[in-house]
C-alpha cells in the first residue's frame, strides 16, 4: 500500500490558496459539504472553473459566490463548460474543472469527459446529485452519472457525507494528473453538500492499488538503445503523451544526438518543432506522404507516448511490416495492444527519453550510426510529395490558403483550437507548430462543437496568447452559444469559420467512395443566396465581431483587423469552395503503402 503526496499543479501558487490544516491542539473547522468542495478546490490552487448551476449542485454555488481565490465562467451548456475546461488543460498542462447539475446537466458533460479519456486530458468534473435518500427512485433529475461515466474516466467517485470530501477531491486531483492523465468525475448528493462534518485536508493520499510506473527498467533502456545503435531506417513516432509529459526538450536533444527523422501525430502537432529538419510531418491518414512512407519503410520504429490509433496505422498487419517496434508509454494497457512491442518500455517519457538519450551515447560511443542512405531516401520523397493544394475552379476561396494565412500572420506563440473534419486536417498541415500545446484538436474521439469553447478555455488559462479557434461551418453550429459566453466574460478568441456551406469530411467520403451522392450533407450556410444562419448577422447578435470573406485579396487584412481587436470575440466568415478535399490520404481499411497523393491517382480506390 502506498501514499502519495497531493502536487501543487504547475502555474499555480506554491502555496495553498488557503490556510492549510490547523495545528492538531486546534479543532478542524467545520464545514458544510459544499463549502468542503470549494476549500478543497482552494487547497489544490485551482484559479478556473467552468459550468452550469442547477437544483442538485445549487448548495455548492452559493458557496461559490463568496469566493475571491476561484474565477467561475457561466457556459451556456454543459458541453461547453467540459471542453472549455479541456481547453485549459491542453493548453496549460493544468487540471480543468467543470461543474454541472444532476441528470442532464450531468450527462451533458458526457460527451467531453469521452474526449479528455480519449486524449489524455486531465480533467476534474464535478456533479451534483439528488438527495442520497431519494437515489435509487427515479427522482426528478437522477441519474446515475458514476456508473454511465465508468467506462470514460480513470475514476468515478460517488460521495454522499460531507466528512469524505476533501479526501476525495484530492484523490481526485491525484488520479486526473498522474500517470496517463485523464478525467475523474466527483458525484456529490445534495444532502452531502448541505450537511456539515469537520474539514480534515489529508497531508498523503492513500491509493491502494494506484501505482502509476514513471521510472522504466534500465534493461529495457538498453536494449532500446542497442536496437536505436544497430538500426539504419530508424523513424521517432511521437504521439500526444511526449506533450502530456512535458518531454519536448528531452525528445529534441535525443532526436538530434540520433539524427533520425521525427513525425508527430496529430495530437503531437507542436511537441517537436516543424523548422527542424528532421521533422517529417504527421503521418495517418491525412498525414505527410514523406511522414507516411518512412514508416513504412522503416527498420525500427520507437513509439514515444503513441498508441498506435487506427486512423495512423491504417490496416495494422500492414504498418510499418519491416520494422521492430519499441513502444515507449505509461500506461500498460497500451503497451502491445494493436502493435506487439520488441521492447516493451512502460514509463513516464520525459524520463524515458532522457535515459534513452545516455544510454544511446554510451552504446554508440565508438562509432555514430551512418544514416545518410536513409536521408538521401526521405529527402527524396520530400522532393517529390511536398504538401500542397490545388486552387479551387469554383471561384471560391481555398480553405488551405486561408488556415495557412492565419498561421503565417498570427505566429507560432498563439493558440489554435480545431474543431472536427477537413479543417482540423488542414490546420493540423498548413499551420506550423513550433511549440507544445499551441494546436488543441480532438483526435481520439473527434468531437464535432470542441473548437469554440476549448478556445475559450485556452484564452482563460493564458490570457496573453492570442487565441484562435478554427472551425467548420458543422461544427461552429453545434457550440457557438458559447460566444455569448466570451462577450460576457471578455474572452475576446478569433472564430474563423471555415465555410464550405457543407459537412466537409462526410461530403469528401461521399465523393469519393460513395460515386458523389451527397447524401443529407448540404448546410446552406455560405453557397448561393442562402445563409442559414447568417454567421455575421449570429456574431452581431453575440456582441461579437462579425466578418464575412469571400475573396482572396479580403483574407489578410480580416486576419489582422481579428487580431487587432481585443475588446470582444471576433467572428470571420470565410467563403470558401466546397469541392476542396484533404490530401494526401490513405483510405480506411487499407495499408499505409497505399498513400495517395491526389484522387486522380487513385481511380481504383473503394472504401475497405
Amino acid at each position: 500500500m502506498s501514499t502519495e503526496s497531493i502536487p501543487v499543479p504547475k502555474g499555480s501558487p506554491s502555496k495553498p490558496a488557503v490556510s492549510s490544516q490547523p495545528a492538531e491542539s486546534s479543532q478542524p473547522e467545520m464545514l458544510t459539504g459544499s463549502g468542503a468542495i470549494l476549500r478543497s478546490l482552494e487547497m489544490l490552487g485551482i484559479t478556473d472553473v467552468f459550468g452550469l448551476p442547477g437544483g442538485a449542485i445549487m448548495p455548492f454555488y452559493d458557496e461559490l459566490m463568496s469566493s475571491t481565490a476561484i474565477r467561475h465562467i457561466l457556459v451556456r451548456h454543459e458541453q461547453g463548460a467540459g471542453h472549455a475546461a479541456e481547453g485549459y488543460a491542453a493548453a496549460t498542462g493544468r487540471i480543468g474543472v467543470c461543474i454541472a447539475t444532476s441528470g442532464p446537466g450531468a450527462t451533458n458533460l458526457v460527451t467531453a469527459i469521452a474526449d479528455a479519456h480519449m486524449d489524455s486530458v486531465p480533467l476534474l468534473a464535478i456533479t451534483g446529485q439528488v438527495f442520497s435518500t431519494s437515489m435509487g427512485t427515479d427522482a426528478f433529475q437522477e441519474v446515475d452519472i458514476v456508473g454511465i461515466t465508468m467506462p470514460i474516466t480513470k475514476h468515478s467517485f460517488l460521495v454522499t457525507r460531507p466528512e469524505d470530501i476533501p479526501a476525495t477531491i484530492a484523490a481526485a486531483y491525484l488520479i486526473a494528473t498522474t500517470g496517463r492523465p485523464g478525467p475523474v468525475l466527483v458525484d456529490v448528493t445534495k444532502d452531502c453538500q448541505q450537511n456539515s462534518a469537520p474539514f480534515i485536508w489529508p497531508p498523503k493520499v492513500d491509493l491502494p492499488g494506484y501505482r502509476p510506473v514513471t521510472k522504466a527498467h534500465g534493461k529495457q533502456i538498453q536494449a532500446a538503445a542497442q536496437l536505436l545503435a544497430e538500426a539504419r531506417r530508424p523513424v521517432f513516432y511521437v504521439g500526444g503523451g511526449v506533450g502530456r509529459a512535458k518531454a519536448s526538450a528531452e525528445l529534441l536533444e535525443l532526436a538530434e544526438k540520433v539524427g533520425a527523422p521525427v513525425v508527430t501525430t496529430l495530437m503531437a502537432r507542436g511537441v517537436f518543432p516543424d523548422s527542424n529538419p528532421l521533422n517529417l510531418g504527421m503521418p495517418g491518414m491525412h498525414g505527410t506522404v514523406p511522414a507516411v512512407l518512412a514508416i513504412q519503410e522503416s527498420d525500427l520504429l520507437i513509439s514515444l507516448g503513441a498508441r498506435f490509433d487506427d486512423r495512423v496505422t491504417g490496416k495494422p498487419s500492414e504498418f510499418a511490416p519491416n520494422a521492430k517496434v519499441v513502444h515507449v508509454d505509461i500506461d500498460p494497457a497500451e503497451i502491445s495492444k494493436i502493435r506487439v512491442a520488441d521492447v516493451p518500455i512502460v514509463g513516464d517519457a520525459k524520463d524515458v527519453i532522457a535515459d534513452l538519450t545516455v544510454a544511446f551515447a554510451d552504446a554508440t560511443k565508438n562509432a555514430k550510426p551512418d544514416l545518410s542512405e536513409w536521408w538521401a531516401r526521405l529527402d527524396h520523397l520530400r522532393g517529390l510529395y511536398p504538401l500542397g493544394y490545388d486552387e479551387p475552379d469554383d471561384g471560391l476561396l481555398s480553405p488551405q490558403y486561408v488556415i495557412e494565412r492565419i498561421g503565417q500572420i498570427t505566429g507560432p506563440e498563439a493558440i489554435y483550437a480545431a474543431g472536427v473534419g477537413q479543417h482540423q486536417m488542414w490546420a493540423a498541415q498548413f499551420i506550423k507548430y513550433e511549440r507544445p500545446n499551441a494546436f488543441l484538436n480532438s483526435g481520439g474521439a473527434g468531437t464535432m462543437g470542441y473548437g469554440l469553447p476549448a478556445a475559450m478555455g485556452a484564452k482563460v488559462a493564458e490570457p496573453e496568447r492570442t487565441v484562435w479557434a478554427i472551425d467548420g461551418d458543422g461544427c461552429f453550429q453545434m457550440t457557438n452559444q458559447e460566444l455569448a459566453t466570451c462577450t460576457i466574460n471578455n474572452i475576446p478568441i478569433k472564430v474563423a469559420i471555415i465555410n464550405n456551406s457543407s459537412l466537409g469530411m462526410v461530403r469528401q467520403w461521399q465523393s469519393l467512395f460513395y460515386d458523389g451522392r451527397h447524401s443529407f450533407t448540404d448546410l446552406n450556410t455560405g453557397h448561393g443566396t442562402v445563409m442559414i444562419p447568417d454567421f455575421v448577422k449570429m456574431a452581431d447578435a453575440y456582441g461579437a465581431l462579425g466578418i464575412r470573406v469571400t475573396k482572396k485579396e479580403e483574407v489578410d487584412a480580416a486576419i489582422k483587423l481579428a487580431n487587432e481587436t481585443n475588446d470582444r470575440p471576433v467572428v470571420i466568415d470565410f467563403i470558401v469552395s466546397r469541392d476542396s478535399m484533404v490530401w494526401p490520404m490513405v483510405p480506411q481499411g487499407v495499408g499505409n503503402s497505399s498513400v495517395q497523393y491526389a484522387r486522380e491517382h487513385a481511380p481504383e480506390w473503394e472504401e475497405e
